[in-house]
């Protein structure tokens, strides 16, 4: 009986799509912040690692560091990160950002056009963008953006 439910339950498991948006075309938007504008296909050509992320979420203030040095590991390589803030407080995303010394481009989205338009809802959520414009893999929730799994994979886009 046990192994019969187990054989029911695990087609439930394995047999999910994939996440929405894997293997087309990334959306595009613009975001304007300030004088900045910001869009993904101002980054055609490199991989672009494309983060949703907010001041007042734990783990997108955890994975802020492993972003960083991804930056900074892999800017030689034609990856790129750009962080996309969803906070509505201007004040608290401008110290965030110099209190946590981050130096890849980020922008301030406090409309959330660029998280509705990919349906994020869950943050940290990121995408990464091959260097056509295609996304290829959803994260969801912080990561070690460090780790070598994640290093080899982004190198090889």
């Amino acid at each position: 009986m046990l192994i019969a439910g187990l054989l029911v339950a695990l087609p439930g498991c394995t047999g999910g799509a994939r996440p929405p948006r894997i293997g087309t075309q990334a959306p595009e938007f613009v975001v304007s912040y300030g004088a900045q504008t910001v869009s993904p296909s101002q980054f055609r050509g490199k991989t672009l690692v494309l983060n949703f992320w907010a001041t007042w979420c734990p783990p997108c203030v955890e994975e802020m560091p492993s972003l960083v040095q991804l930056q900074h590991k892999l800017k030689d390589k034609n990856v790129t990160v750009l962080g996309v803030s969803v906070d509505a407080d201007d004040a608290a995303y401008k110290r965030f950002i110099q209190d946590h010394g981050i130096d890849f481009p980020t922008i301030r989205d406090g409309d959330h056009k660029s998280t509705d338009l990919y349906g994020t809802f869950k943050f940290p959520e990121t995408y990464i963008i091959d260097k056509n414009g295609i996304v290829r893999r959803k994260f969801i929730g912080a990561v070690d953006w460090t780790s070598p799994e994640v290093i080899d994979f982004l190198t090889k886009l």
